[in-house]
């Protein structure tokens, strides 16, 4: 894993419109969740290519068409969501420095280059860690959390307006 991008911030803050909480909608557009967040929908067209082919989200047809979960909320992690995003990136890519000491005038000596180096060996850990962690919180528990600090009127702001969207979609046509 990488540093984290913002594709992938916006893309959870997409499945949580999806996760069928007080504050969410089964399914909407692409152009709709795109418009709510004030970013191109282009973009975030390319986002749910990218969740659609690892599975977390599904296209629907029709009408109202658009996108929806493809598993509980519960059943999605931050992990998958950054894996579909942005791919199997490594936390840090080590350059092997030690292999071009000056000191060592082009020869480094086994003892030198020997193993995995120290510094790389905390970041593989570190990156182990990381993943852990993203493995152990699901959409469900973003939008427990969310819940919590929310107030309720704002939710159903929320939900109104995906939904007038899609009503105002569908009268167009």
């Amino acid at each position: 894993m990488s540093h984290i991008s913002t594709g992938v911030e916006y893309g959870l803050h997409c499945l949580l419109y999806l996760s069928r909480s007080p504050l969410a909608v089964e399914e909407a557009s692409v152009r709709d969740l795109a418009e709510l967040q004030g970013i191109p929908a282009e973009f975030l067209a390319k986002l749910f290519t990218k969740l659609a082919k690892a599975d977390l989200v599904v296209a629907t047809e029709g009408i109202k068409g658009g996108f929806r979960l493809a598993r509980p909320p519960s059943r999605i992690t931050v992990y998958d969501v950054v894996m579909a995003i942005d791919g199997d990136k490594s936390l840090f890519e080590c350059r092997e420095i030690r292999d071009r000491n000056a000191v060592f005038e082009g020869c480094p000596p086994a003892w030198a280059t020997r193993g995995v180096c120290g510094i790389h060996a905390i970041m593989q850990q570190a990156a182990k860690a990381m993943q852990a962690e993203l493995k152990k919180h699901t959409l469900a528990d973003i939008a427990e959390r969310t819940l919590k600090v929310v107030p309720a009127s704002h939710g159903g702001q929320i939900v109104e307006w995906l939904t007038d969207r899609a009503a105002n979609r569908r009268s167009a046509r």
